[in-house]
């Protein structure tokens, strides 16, 4: 559930490689020079460890003095490791500092990130951004941490988390957990990974949530498609594999196949289908799409790619509608329409 306290815990998985397939139009930058602000990620991870080595209970109060909502929620939703309205939790805590693998997931986690410095400035442009089109957008703090594998990414009252262990690039620790993450997705487990995903995280679950009322595909496509230009206007120096969680030769796949992408959405009638069985294979992360493609080649999620070009087909026939304005529009229908969208 979701609560005024602790708005959603969720794990973002989208990855990327820099390649840019973006119209001039729509990758004109806007001047931010002007806007005064400054994102500071907070190392809790280095906060964190102090209990291993300290009284517990002493750092226990430091550390909920320091970060507030965000050390209940990372002890309790986070890691998990209980409750704090006891100390009960402090035993789980004193079995995971002993553990072999903790010290040296700490370990890879300083080696990888001495400093934050590069992360820093990526946020702090991007953060000026989102401020020069939503002026009154509330900037959250930001905290690193890691959790043992439990959440990329975390969003909550006044806070963004990100999970440093799942940012570590070519990890000795990824093979043994491709149950929960496999290679298509642990692949792009780097720190370039870091500042999109937050972006992502922030327009999705605290901007722009899904309405619960949108149940058909071609309102799921128009979403998803909002949300990436969001993310094309927040980031335009961000390449569209990178956004997507694409390969480049998957990227390639969806431009080379495009029209027949489009057709098989129209022939097999799916544009309104609602059994979200039929429709989630074209919306969720996998390794490919199956039935479309040989040998496995297609790329997943062709729904949002394909959503995505419809908007921004809209949003280039219509250069005197805002961003603003795009993403509180509901009626993917006439977005849809007014796109035109015919792809050859």
């Amino acid at each position: 559930m979701i609560t005024n306290r602790y708005k959603a815990k969720q794990i973002y998985l989208i990855f990327f490689i820099a390649f840019v397939l973006v119209s001039c139009g729509r990758n004109k930058k806007v001047d931010v020079s002007n806007i005064n602000l400054e994102v500071k990620i907070e190392r809790f991870d280095r906060d964190f460890d102090q209990m291993r080595t300290k009284p517990m209970a002493a750092e226990a109060i430091a550390l909920h003095n320091k970060y507030g909502v965000f050390y209940q929620d990372f002890i309790e939703r986070i890691l998990p490791a209980g409750s704090l309205r006891d100390t009960g939790y402090f035993k789980t805590l004193h079995t995971i500092f002993s553990n072999k693998d903790y010290k040296d997931l700490y370990h890879d986690v300083e080696a990888a990130y001495p400093n934050m410095d590069k992360q820093n400035a990526e946020l702090t442009q991007a953060f000026k951004y989102i401020k020069y089109y939503y002026p009154q957008k509330r900037i959250p703090k930001v905290y690193a941490y890691f959790s043992g594998f439990q959440a990329q990414t975390s969003i909550g009252d006044g806070y963004f988390g990100i999970g440093l262990d799942l940012f570590l690039g070519n990890s000795r620790f990824y093979p043994a957990i491709t149950n929960a993450f496999p290679h298509y997705l642990s692949r792009h487990f780097t720190a370039e990974n870091i500042t999109p995903r937050v972006v992502e995280g922030i327009v999705r679950e605290d901007m722009f949530p899904e309405d619960d009322n949108d149940k058909t595909l071609l309102s799921k496509m128009i979403y998803n498609g909002k949300i990436m230009y969001f993310m094309d206007s927040i980031l335009p120096d961000v390449g569209d594999t990178t956004k997507m969680m694409y390969t480049t030769e998957q990227l390639k796949w969806c431009n080379d196949f495009k029209a027949k992408i489009w057709g098989y959405f129209l022939e097999e009638n799916l544009l309104y289908e609602t059994d979200y069985n039929k429709i989630q294979k074209f919306l969720t992360e996998a390794p490919f799409t199956p039935g479309l493609g040989e040998k496995n080649e297609s790329a997943p999620k062709l729904a949002v790619w394909t959503g995505w070009q419809i908007v921004r087909e809209y949003m280039d026939k219509h250069p005197d509608v805002t961003l603003q304005q795009l993403m509180v529009n509901k009626d993917a229908q006439k977005i849809l329409n007014e796109s035109k969208y015919r792809p050859k």
